[in-house]
């Protein structure tokens, strides 16, 4: 079997990349261009990408594709509907995150309630030598015992930040899915959580009901000037929104790890909020320690051989 692995860049250098058990031809791309796909997977079995799109014309030109291993859990740059009518199995990765994204989120949480990115800069340019007592005040600090936070994605991360948020002492609200009304007890409206939360943090899909799920609207319905916290997918947030909205004051800070655009163009409103100190933007980094990617590659490798066997796992 052929396994073309179209971006392989995107797993760090110190990942260790296991070989199938069969017998098999593995070529490796650091990276795809658009118009290099077609000839890349055209005599492939097996296709490994992470973020390089797999549209039906892509597939047309691979006829002896039997399987796409998605090397992250996100499938919307794969045409689903074209390879159930090819019958191509597609496969992707789950659970290998429930540390990294968890403790990112409260890294970017952290820094910017107690304004930490704020405070080192301003040491770095000299403002402590020149304070005339031993501290200053000049950005706040906030405690996050007693602080609500409003979660958007009831899934494993949601559940995991739950968890560490809990036992910080902090008082969880998991929102119902926006427009939905009788999920329970166990979950807040929508609108209530964006009126009630100190932090509000996303861990949902990207999909055609959650794009764009909070925009200029829902802004004014944020009662308490929340944080807003993205580790999960670019484009659940209207970002023109998201950059009004901290420049007016309606939000008091927002901490990125996605964006609609990776990465993201210079004329990119996000990029024009990089010198404020109430804002953080990483690049896609929350799911890449050192141990969850090594997971990842581990369970891509699974995947393949579980397909290979005859009894596919992790099906999309």
């Amino acid at each position: 079997m052929k396994i073309a692995f179209l971006d392989r860049s995107t797993l760090s250098p110190q990942t260790i990349l296991r070989l199938p058990f069969f017998k098999h031809e593995l070529v490796c791309y650091e990276n795809t261009q658009p118009n290099e796909i077609a000839h890349r997977i055209a005599d492939a079995d097996i296709v490994i990408t992470n973020k390089v799109k797999l549209s039906a014309e892509a597939l047309q030109q691979a006829p002896r594709l039997k399987l796409v291993a998605v090397a992250a859990t996100g499938t919307d740059n794969i045409d689903l509907n074209a390879c159930a009518q090819r019958g191509i199995t597609v496969s992707n990765i789950r659970n290998y995150a429930g540390n990294t994204v968890p403790e990112h989120t409260f890294a970017l949480i952290f820094a910017l309630r107690r304004s930490i990115c704020a405070y080192r800069e301003s040491v770095s340019a000299g403002k402590w030598q020149e304070s005339a007592q031993f501290c200053y005040f000049d950005y706040p600090i906030r405690d996050l015992a007693g602080a609500t936070l409003g979660i958007i994605g009831d899934g494993a991360l949601g559940n995991a930040v739950a968890t560490i948020a809990r036992a910080l002492g902090m008082t969880v609200l998991f929102s119902a899915f926006k427009g939905h009304a009788g999920m329970g007890s166990l979950y807040t409206s929508f609108d209530d959580v964006l009126a009630r939360s100190d932090i509000i943090t996303l861990h949902c899909p990207l999909t055609a009901e959650t794009r764009n799920m909070i925009g200029a609207e829902e802004f004014e319905k944020m009662d308490r000037k929340p944080l807003i916290i993205n580790t999960a997918r670019g484009g659940l947030i209207d970002e023109e929104a998201l950059a009004k909205a901290l420049r007016s004051g309606q939000i008091s800070g927002a901490g990125f790890d996605v964006v609609s655009v990776e990465p993201p163009p210079a004329e990119h409103p996000f990029m024009a909020l990089l010198d404020r100190p109430n804002f953080i933007l990483t690049p896609h980094v929350a799911w890449a320690s050192q141990e969850a990617i090594q997971s990842l590659a581990d369970q891509l490798i699974d995947n393949v051989e579980a397909f290979v066997r005859g009894a596919p796992v992790n099906r999309v």
